[in-house]
């Protein structure tokens, strides 16, 4: 078996790798996207763990790996073919872990918040070039919080919110708004007012057709010249760049990209001194990797034992019993 883009060497130090004791585990460290370099390598893998959506798994990569079974990650898939992997008889494993939020992911949430209202980045870096305070920075308590997309992360950054002292305003679909409500919190009375009234945006929604550049141009120019937008889901679902020039909202702090891993310094988020970037961090943190993968390393000891688990395409299971 193969784990691929293990930038930090960090699997094989985890305590839940010892599930996969006994079986033959390559591990890679850098990213690669070129199928060639990816054939070659994985030629001769059964199994394949990912890490989140770091590397695509597309037909053509799909049609060189022939011995290629089974690919076990976690959470939401855009970046494999299942299509393609069911007509090849490759079984997609991934636990969706409902109920169960990515602390860590929340926890970096409102890192930002605090860096990005406080300036504390801006701060440090004066702070190291000689000077003394660049400024004011902003509280939160009396502010007014929004949360977009009401789901598992959401509700965490409300609660949050909520012991900061903040007000609470969510904009998502009308059945997590009524878990919203339920849960004691104000929902906005649309959009437009969503964008025009909260003081900070966070947004939490997964990337799927319908929601790529869901918040569009017109939503951020309703944003308050002194306000503060947070992604740290994905980059697609909003036109960052051209907003924050154009002075509405005011800040940024973000956690994703639409290419990763970003190396150009010259980026424009990089540059500009009202936002707050750090890479792709959300969900890497020692106790998130061992509550992932150990649910990654379950799902290779199912497949070994003949009994594969959290199967997103159980159709490739009758081809192959049919097969068999």
């Amino acid at each position: 078996m193969s784990c691929a883009d293990d930038y930090h060497d960090t699997l094989r130090t985890l305590g839940c790798f010892g599930k996969l004791a006994g079986h033959d585990v390559e591990i890679w460290n850098d990213h690669v996207q070129d199928v060639d370099t990816l054939a070659k390598r994985l030629k001769d893998t059964e199994a394949l763990v990912l890490i989140r959506e770091r590397t695509q798994i597309r037909a053509p990569l799909l049609d060189r790996l022939p011995k290629l079974k089974l690919i076990s990650q976690r959470s939401v898939f855009p970046h494999i073919d299942v299509d393609a992997c069911t007509r090849r008889g490759v079984i997609v494993s991934s636990s969706q872990h409902a109920g169960a939020p990515s602390y860590a992911a929340a926890e970096l949430t409102w890192g930002l918040v605090l860096a990005a209202m406080r300036r504390i980045p801006q701060q440090m870096e004066a702070l190291r070039a000689g000077k003394w305070q660049i400024g004011v920075g902003n509280s939160l308590r009396g502010k007014t919080m929004g949360i977009y997309g009401y789901g598992r992360i959401g509700a965490v950054i409300a609660g949050y919110a909520k012991a900061f002292g903040m007000k609470m305003l969510v904009w998502s679909r009308e059945t997590s708004l009524a878990r919203a409500r339920a849960d004691g919190y104000a929902a906005a009375r649309s959009k437009q007012a969503f964008f025009e009234e909260c003081d900070i945006v966070s947004l939490h929604l997964r990337l799927v057709d319908s929601t790529r550049g869901i918040v569009t141009a017109s939503d951020l120019g309703r944003m308050k010249t002194t306000a503060l937008i947070v992604n740290t889901s994905r980059a697609p679902l909003i036109a960052l760049v051209s907003a924050l020039r154009a002075g509405r909202p005011g800040m940024a702090a973000v956690d994703v990209y639409e290419d990763e891993p970003l190396t150009d310094i010259s980026h424009p988020l990089l540059t500009m001194d009202n936002v707050v970037c750090t890479p792709h961090i959300g969900y890497v943190t020692r106790e998130e990797y061992e509550i992932q993968f150990a649910e990654i390393f379950d799902q290779i000891t199912a497949y070994a034992s003949g009994k594969p688990n959290n199967v997103v395409n159980p159709e490739v299971l009758k081809t192959l019993d049919k097969r068999s």
